[in-house]
């Protein structure tokens, strides 16, 4: 995770300095491309042909069969995702930390790409029997070439940071129009301005609570309060960290331009505008970064659900897995499908088994704050909701706390003694909240709930892809 700060936060720098650069459209591809390529060649050296596989096994799915490339391609990728890991037992040379970092967004990109190019023949196909232009918000105009699908693979905007953007996105920041009228210092600064306070509050907080001293006999000496306090420590020192590396990376989107759209568009992060939208040459426009928001640093430490925590985390992979993952879980069950989709954010991350016990802990925390919601909360009036939602915001943070050291200590081993030191308090008291809400027939109605989350949660998919254009098998 060191590795991964230190290339988020050096390369956040390279796409500020070089952000201004580029505006001019007849540029902007072959040297965002030409940028990109020689950042991955001169990080990644040989493991780059890892990434230029992915990319030419990608193009060759797409244009043998567009209807079936969203799943071909999830295929695809997650099974080189595979060989890629296992590298070293087919006695080739292990990749980088860049090469890594730039094949995870690799990945999500293609996937990406083939749902985009499935909509748009399937858009044209609607367009052609109806003879009517489709309402498609972000819709692809043509399908993009190899050299398209190249450039879009090696910008250089994010290419090792994130945060992930559609090819649309892409094609978008390419064709602007007037690029240099666009508002671009004054939020990149303001991006910027918290980034020394993480920085100093990660530097000082990880000298005083290192991470290796969890893993020593020293550490299982101390008493089950000070344990239960330094995984507090450990997830602030890990926040901090990533609020620092991501408002970076966010800070050199900004500067380049990409994700700049107007306020009315109405964008998602990673998925860009939700309305249609044409500019008013009567009144000043004003523009958002918000396709490209990768966190809100705000949200993440004070909403009140664990399952809000997540949206305000990693936002544009949070947005790829809602629309590319959740959907097609092979359950119904609510609980289920975000088993689903965290296991797959898990071995997304990678095989460390730490990944796959927090992520996996995710669903249980959910099962068990709609218990209590449902059995306890609907029955309390506003000053007893209002307290019931601080205790729940504790109840997140320490989940969250929690989950977070298995993230960082990645052997089962290493986690399982961690959490067995504090008597697995938080997967214990997960428990009994669902428990708490049985007893207090809360079932029945946690289940119908559940049910009326889940439809929610489908509706939102499916409104958002009928005004994207993104389809799923």
């Amino acid at each position: 995770i060191q590795d991964k700060h230190m290339e988020i936060t050096k390369n956040a720098h390279v796409y500020i300095l070089h952000g201004f650069l580029f505006k001019g459209p007849p540029v902007k591809q072959g040297a965002a491309l030409l940028l990109g390529l020689s950042i991955t060649i001169a990080t990644c050296h040989i493991h780059t042909l890892h990434s230029l596989v992915t990319v030419i096994g990608t193009w060759i799915i797409i244009k043998s069969s567009w209807r079936h490339a969203p799943a071909l391609s999830l295929s695809w990728t997650f099974l080189y995702l595979l060989f890629f890991r296992l590298v070293t037992k087919f006695g080739l040379p292990s990749p980088t930390p860049f090469a890594n970092a730039v094949q995870l967004l690799l990945t999500l990109k293609m996937v990406s790409l083939a749902n985009e190019v499935r909509s748009f023949h399937v858009e044209k196909k609607k367009d052609v029997s109806s003879f009517a232009k489709s309402p498609v918000v972000g819709g692809l105009s043509q399908e993009p070439s190899i050299y398209d699908i190249l450039s879009y693979s090696y910008c250089y905007v994010g290419i090792m940071t994130g945060p992930f953007f559609r090819f649309q996105t892409y094609i978008d920041w390419v064709r602007q129009p007037s690029p240099l009228a666009l508002p671009g210092l004054t939020p990149c600064l303001q991006r910027l301005k918290p980034v020394p306070v993480y920085g100093a509050l990660f530097l000082a907080v990880n000298s005083v609570f290192p991470l290796a001293y969890v893993r020593t006999e020293d550490f299982l000496d101390q008493n089950v309060f000070y344990r239960m306090f330094y995984m507090v420590a450990i997830f602030f020192v890990f926040r901090m960290r990533f609020y620092s590396a991501w408002c970076g990376a966010e800070a050199g989107c900004i500067s380049a331009g990409l994700g700049c759209y107007p306020e009315k568009a109405l964008s998602k992060p990673g998925g860009g505008p939700t309305v249609d939208y044409s500019p008013d040459p009567t009144t000043e426009e004003k523009y958002d970064f918000k396709t490209i928001q990768n966190i809100d640093c705000y949200n993440t430490d004070f909403c009140v659900k664990v399952r809000h925590g997540m949206r305000y985390w990693n936002m544009t992979v949070q947005w790829w897995l809602h629309h590319y993952i959740y959907p097609n879980a092979p359950f119904k069950a609510y609980t289920l499908r975000a088993g689903w989709t965290m296991f797959i954010s898990a071995y997304w991350h990678g095989l460390h088994p730490g990944y796959y016990l927090s992520f996996l802990t995710i669903p249980l925390c959910i099962a068990a704050e709609s218990a209590m919601e449902a059995s306890v909360r609907a029955k309390l009036g506003p000053r007893g909701q209002n307290i019931f939602d601080w205790v729940h915001w504790l109840l997140k943070m320490r989940a969250y706390d929690y989950m977070c050291m298995g993230f960082v200590l990645l052997n089962a081993t290493d986690t399982i003694n961690y959490w067995m030191s504090i008597y697995f308090i938080m997967h214990v008291i997960a428990v009994c909240c669902i428990l708490v809400g049985r007893v207090l027939k809360g079932g029945k109605k946690e289940g119908r709930r559940g049910d009326k989350e889940e439809k929610r949660e489908g509706e939102k998919i499916d409104n958002d892809k009928n005004k994207s254009g993104e389809k799923t098998d």
